[in-house]
């Protein structure tokens, strides 16, 4: 995502769908204090503690969190919504793309940033792929599963991300950076 670190400096809109108790919100918010940040996660928890946690932070002043379902977070000309580590445990990922793209400036984008898997099973046969369909299998599968009609799990491949954020509207999809332990992909309208 060339030239994001930039704009980031400068100032824009930024969405974080599935926040949960803010910490990435936060992190970016104090980082880059000329933008604003908007946290959106369907746990009313979660969203208590993050508006503690950015006014323990000192940053309640250009962030805001509000308790929302991801496919009906709030806001319009985002240059950015970022779903960290999340969009595979939500129970309806398309729905939520579909909000981004409605949201989303026409020169936005979304990050979305997912655990690292491979193309195939076989693929997943290390160590790493061991943890997160462990991981799949007790939390977010379950999540997925409880609150809605999709799952994609953990270890979700590249194809089956991309179809997602394409049936939500993005126009395309592709990775930009990857670690041993995720995957960053852009997304465009």
């Amino acid at each position: 995502m060339p030239g994001l670190k930039e704009k980031l400096e400068n100032g824009i809109k930024v969405a974080d769908v599935g926040c949960g108790h803010g910490l990435s919100t936060i992190i970016l918010a104090k980082e880059y204090p000329n933008s604003t940040f908007f946290g959106f996660d369907n746990h009313p928890s979660s969203i208590e503690r993050a508006i503690e946690s950015a006014e323990r932070e000192g940053v309640s002043d250009r962030v805001k969190f509000a308790c929302t379902d991801a496919g009906a977070f709030t806001g319009s000309d985002y240059d950015l919504v970022a779903y960290f580590d999340c969009l595979h445990d939500m129970g309806d990922p398309v729905s939520s793309c579909k909000r981004a793209v409605e949201t989303l400036k026409s020169d936005g984008c979304a990050m979305i940033i997912e655990p690292m898997a491979g193309a195939t099973i076989e693929e997943n046969f290390n160590l790493v792929g061991r943890v997160f369909s462990g991981a799949s299998v007790l939390c977010c599968t379950p999540n997925a599963v409880a609150s809605g009609k999709h799952s994609l799990g953990t270890i979700a491949t590249d194809d089956a991300l991309s179809e997602v954020a394409k049936a939500g509207g993005f126009s395309s999809f592709r990775r930009v950076v990857s670690t041993p332990f995720n995957r960053v992909f852009e997304a465009k309208p």
